[in-house]
């Protein structure tokens, strides 16, 4: 059985971008394939510390995996969820493959050039990290990785660190597809980036200092359906989907899409060329209020007890697979 993986990046309150752009899309990939796939869901808790952990970092961990349950995540055999940190092959083969990898590639990573740009000096785990999550992936054999285009570059260094150690031992790494063929596989030609609602040349964020830029998913109903009709549009009174000359009201067509489940295009036919703008930001308060209610009562009714299960269940899983997979590594460095 093949394998789709993806890793739960601990948020202490996602924004309504961060729910449509990442966390939809990953649980609908998962409902969809989990009869003909392992769909494995890590807590990344070891990538979170290279930079300081801000709050309550063991209750926004298990909030994140709430917010995917939420989401209508359908738990079944072949879902399983666990902790990076938990699985202590995860930290032995990011060793092994560090003697694989080179400084001279690692250092070409464009993530590593942004984050230690203008600095004296970073930490040796922004350095290190690609290696970290190439271990991530070839510990549990997976094929497809759902990752934003920022990760690219990490999913190629994955396959090349895999293909020399193939090369080097035998057909020990199942390589990953490459990154063309996994964004076919997704199906999203081009990622999900919603705006935000103020300036719409920018992506929503929860760190924009405006309250009405941003919809929380904690956010009350009635308060994010006023943000909804507060939007930034603009005066060419022609409701078109057009990210370049029109991204505020594309972004409305892409959230109405989105929330409700619709294929774009056909969103767009249903509103293109009407003129009034407040009928399409009545219809996506609408939308966006109703699934707000919707998604915080499910969320208030998933206990705390039900993830610890969960993981505990999954780590078990994590622990078989990964074990197995560096026993292999191991004999082949001579290490057993």
């Amino acid at each position: 059985m093949k394998t789709i993986l993806t890793g739960i990046r601990v948020n202490s309150e996602p924004t309504l971008g961060n729910f449509l752009g990442a966390m939809l899309p990953m649980v609908r990939l998962a409902n969809k394939y989990s009869k003909e796939y392992n769909i494995n869901i890590f807590v990344p808790d070891l990538h979170s510390i290279i930079a300081e952990v801000d709050g309550d970092f063991q209750k926004n961990l298990v909030n994140s995996i709430k917010y995917y349950i939420a989401s209508g995540l359908k738990i079944d055999e072949n879902v399983h969820i666990y902790r990076q940190s938990y699985v202590p092959a995860h930290s032995e083969m990011n060793w092994i493959l560090n003697c694989v990898a080179t400084m001279g590639e690692l250092s070409r990573m464009t993530q590593f050039k942004d984050k230690s740009q203008g600095k004296e000096s970073v930490n040796a785990g922004i350095f290190d990290y690609p290696v970290l999550m190439a271990s991530d992936i070839l510990l549990y054999s997976a094929n497809y990785i759902p990752v934003g285009e920022d990760q690219f570059q990490h999913i190629e260094l994955t396959r090349n660190l895999a293909m020399r150690v193939n090369n080097k031992y035998g057909n020990i790494f199942v390589v990953p597809e490459k990154t063309a063929d996994q964004v076919k596989f997704m199906g999203e030609e081009e990622g999900v980036r919603i705006r935000d609602l103020v300036n719409p040349e920018k992506k929503m964020s929860k760190s924009a200092v405006s309250e009405n830029s941003k919809i929380m998913l904690s956010d009350d109903p009635k308060r994010a359906a006023k943000k909804i009709m507060g939007a930034t549009t603009d005066s060419y009174a022609n409701i078109k989907f057009d990210m370049f000359n029109q991204p505020g009201i594309s972004n409305l067509l892409q959230i109405e899409a989105l929330i409700n489940d619709k294929p774009l295009q056909d969103v767009i036919a249903t509103w293109n060329g009407e003129s009034k703008y407040g009928d399409l930001k009545k219809q996506v308060a609408s939308s966006v209020s109703v699934f707000l209610e919707n998604f915080q009562a499910e969320l208030e009714a998933i206990p705390d007890d039900m993830v610890y299960e969960l993981l505990e269940t999954g780590e078990i899983y994590a622990n078989d697979v990964a074990d197995k997979k560096l026993l292999q590594l191991q004999k082949a460095f001579k290490l057993r």
